[in-house]
């Protein structure tokens, strides 16, 4: 299945917690004013490349503590995002975290219409929801841009149908 992406990081450390793999999707609906990825808008911008390829890409990596689906908007492409994580939890110890300009609470009633939404939460392990918020920008904000966005835990939020913050990595 194809992903289009504005493009990846082999080694983040600033996309979650640890060493990264960060695959920028291509296309955002939410055009956050102040976006520090604004490249990434246009649905029609970017290249397509195989999650096979992505999932290579990720395996030639030893040192990876996890990857990272930011944006652009990922759950504009969950299906094919759900199923490349499916396929990274399969090699053992990567993490997912997921960035979005949703809620959490969006995302969660929206799911019925859109099965593949859940099925991004659930291969989700860290949700970091919610749009840009120019004017709450903060550098205090470990892992986020703005002091609106929540740092969640993803399983434990969808077994209790509402956002459960996840502790901060040391």
């Amino acid at each position: 299945m194809n992903i289009r992406i504005a493009g990846t990081v082999n080694d983040s450390i600033v996309d979650g917690a640890g060493y990264r793999f960060t695959i920028f999707t291509q296309g955002c609906p939410h055009r956050c004013p102040g976006c520090h990825n604004p490249q990434t808008h246009d649905f029609n911008g970017g290249t397509d490349i195989s999650s096979e390829e992505l999932l290579q890409k990720i395996k030639t990596n030893p040192l990876l503590d996890g990857v990272t689906f930011s944006g652009g908007e990922p759950f504009e492409q969950a299906e094919a995002l759900a199923e490349l994580a499916k396929e990274i939890h399969a090699l053992g110890d990567l993490d997912i975290v997921t960035y979005t300009g949703y809620t959490f609470e969006q995302l969660l009633k929206d799911s019925d219409q859109k099965p593949a939404w859940k099925a991004l939460l659930e291969q989700t392990d860290i949700l970091i929801d919610g749009p840009f918020d120019e004017s709450r920008k903060s550098y205090e904000v470990r892992f986020r841009g703005s002091s609106n966005q929540r740092y969640l835990d993803a399983k434990e939020s969808l077994r209790q149908g509402k956002a459960v913050p996840a502790p901060l990595p040391e």
